[in-house]
């Protein structure tokens, strides 16, 4: 059976009977941070059935990041539960950054292999992501900074090659949800007062040539 989008049932035999078409998806955790930042995935794996999609439970709490990655095989819907998700996405053909501010009920696409982060504008946030292949893959940003040589760096920017070791030196593992090293004493309280989306921090210091939006409406930045 392979991956991806299929048109059709024609993976369901009759001869084979109903399959399972039931699976607890927190009985699969995709990555752990610790109890209150935590992804449970459900694809093909667990429903052999569910030909052409996948599914990822993620809660978030203020403070953490569901880290810069892409998919290279997929395109991904995220959906508001609850709380209010900052999602940022780089459009790879214009170049431009865009700043989602989504409530529950609203959605944000992200179309397939383009650069996106997730972060909590709210005290807790609660996501359904869902993809377009059962076997979706996951490129994370911090596996190709702490696995491309320094002197890679160097050549490429110009920047100086001890630095960037030392200042990538700590990322020595898949982060996924960061930032690393956080244990259950460093948990977001529960406030049932949402911040609102006014509060929430610029993603990143300013630069000249960067266009930045939020909810599709152009910021002077």
């Amino acid at each position: 059976m392979n991956p991806g989008f299929v048109p059709d049932n024609k993976n369901l035999k009759k001869s084979s009977g109903t399959p399972n078409l039931f699976f607890d998806s927190r009985a699969n955790v995709f990555f752990e941070r610790d109890r209150d930042n935590i992804a449970y995935e459900v694809t093909s794996t667990q429903l052999p059935a569910m030909v052409g999609g996948a599914f990822v439970d993620l809660y978030l709490t203020k403070g953490h990041i569901r880290e810069p990655h892409w998919h290279p095989n997929a395109w991904e819907l995220d959906v508001v539960v609850s709380g209010e998700a900052l999602v940022s996405i780089v459009d790879s053909d214009t170049k431009k950054l865009h700043n989602y501010v989504a409530k529950p009920g609203q959605v944000v696409f992200i179309p397939m292999a383009w650069w996106h982060w997730i972060r909590p504008v709210s005290q807790e946030l609660h996501l359904h992501l869902f993809f377009n292949n059962d076997q979706f893959e996951t490129a994370e940003g911090s596996d190709m900074l702490r696995l491309t040589p320094p002197e890679v760096f160097q050549l490429s920017y110009g920047v100086d090659a001890e630095k960037i070791a030392d200042t990538l030196a700590p990322i020595n593992e898949s982060v996924v949800i960061g930032p690393p090293g956080t244990d259950t004493k460093n948990h977001a309280p529960h406030d049932p007062n949402r911040i609102e989306p006014a509060n929430w921090e610029w993603p990143h210091g300013k630069g000249d040539g960067i266009t930045i939006t939020i909810n599709d409406k152009p910021i002077d930045y």
